[in-house]
């Protein structure tokens, strides 16, 4: 019988399997993904890991370049796995979570802080102040009922019931509203003027924007 030996790469693969599973523990961990732009974020670290296995097989044997490869595509599965994952619980958090905070704010309040932050260049808090001031201001007409604890889109299905004929823009109000606030999407500055806009419509006057 011929016995066997295993013979050391040269050179080392970098990285190995353990310090690749280190390296990504230690990446995801870190706070920025848990705010926006997280495929952004993500993408620009794979390309980086990538790059480096890249030039790591260019200078190894065939085997060695072969694990990298390897390496490289389950920790792209492993990510990509956590961002689907990481989405689902966002948007399960969004489904649950009041839209509406503890602040006691009337509608024209909320409607110039989202005014004065669209001025400011910040759109996230502009559309999602756009949309709160829109659901307070018919809760304060009495056309919609004063729940503390609903979520945007249990106040868009309250909004639709009285205007069914904006059905389509208080929906995506509430998409959008989830979206930004739950770091999922940036917001631009036509989305929340779109956000005032239907304020404007719901209040039955002319557009200010």
């Amino acid at each position: 019988m011929i016995a066997a030996r295993l013979l050391p790469l040269e050179p080392p693969l970098d990285p190995s399997g353990d310090e690749a599973r280190r390296e990504l523990r230690r990446e995801l961990v870190r706070p920025e993904y848990y705010q926006d732009d997280i495929v952004g974020r993500l993408t620009r670290w794979l390309d980086r890991l990538i790059s480096t296995a890249v030039d790591t097989a260019a200078e190894s044997s065939g085997l060695a370049a072969a694990a990298a490869i390897v390496v490289v595509l389950l920790i792209l599965a492993a990510v990509l796995f956590l961002v689907s994952r990481a989405r689902r619980t966002a948007a399960g958090q969004a489904a649950s979570a009041p839209a509406l905070t503890g602040e006691v704010v009337t509608a024209d309040e909320l409607r110039t802080r989202a005014e004065a932050a669209l001025t400011a260049g910040d759109a996230a808090a502009a559309l999602v102040d756009a949309f709160r001031a829109a659901a307070v201001r018919q809760v304060e007409r009495g056309r919609i009922e004063d729940v503390p604890q609903a979520t945007a889109h249990e106040l868009a299905g309250a909004l639709v019931a009285v205007f069914p004929e904006h059905r389509a823009a208080v929906l995506r109000g509430a998409d959008l509203f989830d979206g930004v606030l739950y770091g999922e999407r940036p917001a631009t500055p036509a989305q929340a003027g779109e956000l005032l806009a239907l304020d404007d419509t719901l209040a039955g006057r002319v557009a200010r924007r």
